[in-house]
């Protein structure tokens, strides 16, 4: 089933969203799912040739899209994205920010630099978006949403992810405070935290490079990994009317992955 049509059509119409990492993985099927429902969509990342080809795929499928380049580690290029989105469409009312790095390396022989790279992309580079497009979501006539993409590594230890862990643990941090500062402005901030995800970057990285892919997918209560599109449903519920009095909280979409995780 493709994202969003489980929801009423036009769910998300007059609503214009900013998603970081858009141009593929679980940012693209958010994007494909929030203009399937009616919104008018950016799609921002580091690589213009991604942009493009996936600007051109949701074109096709009828969204009326903008594709802007923008490294989430330059706020000024964060700031000058968020601007242009104004510009173009009159608002700015969700931000989703799922721009992520991560590979797999025991913390023992990590880098500083990775370290600092992931922190850069992961927590500081939320925060660039957040502070950048805030004084369009507290302008919302709808009242600004802020959604998130973590991981399941943020509530837990987990062996070779300490960068993300820790970048995705401050995001989520910060997503609670900003619920809490930001609520009398009228908007809502909301994590999600996806499992193991097929056909994204991640997965590649951490299980299938390292060939252990089938063994992660019998350690998921569902015994499978989870589709895009299945984030994407959950985008599509916390940006919506749904969860008008939900913020502050992130909602795991995992398979039971953490909980099998826990039992172990």
């Amino acid at each position: 089933m493709l994202a969003g049509t489980a929801f009423a059509p036009g769910l998300l119409a007059d609503q214009v969203a900013f998603v970081t990492g858009g141009g593929s993985g679980i940012g693209f099927a958010i994007a494909s799912a929030y203009a399937r429902l009616g919104a008018r969509v950016v799609i921002a990342s580091r690589k213009q040739a991604t942009l493009d080809a996936a600007a051109a795929r949701l074109a096709a499928e009828g969204a009326e899209v903008a594709a802007f380049q923008a490294d989430v580690r330059s706020y000024e290029q964060v700031h000058e994205a968020v601007t242009r989105t104004v510009e173009r469409f009159g608002a700015l009312d969700i931000l989703v920010n799922n721009a992520a790095g991560n590979f797999f390396c025991p913390t023992a022989d990590l880098s500083a630099n990775g370290w600092k790279t992931v922190v850069d992309i992961d927590l500081n580079g939320t925060f660039h978006c957040c502070r950048a497009a805030y004084a369009a979501l507290k302008a919302s006539r709808g009242g600004g949403r802020i959604i998130s993409i973590i991981t399941m590594n943020a509530l837990s230890g987990w062996p070779g992810a300490a960068h993300a862990a820790a970048a995705k643990a401050g995001i989520l941090s910060l997503s609670r405070s900003l619920a809490v500062e930001w609520g009398p402005d009228g908007i809502r901030s909301n994590t999600i935290s996806p499992g193991p995800i097929a056909d994204t970057e991640g997965v590649r990285r951490l299980y299938e490079d390292r060939g252990v892919a089938e063994l992660e997918r019998r350690r998921t209560a569902l015994g499978r990994f989870g589709r895009t599109e299945d984030v994407a449903n959950a985008a599509v519920f916390l940006a919506s009317p749904l969860a008008a009095y939900v913020t502050g909280e992130n909602l795991v979409v995992d398979g039971g992955r953490w909980l099998k995780h826990v039992a172990a």
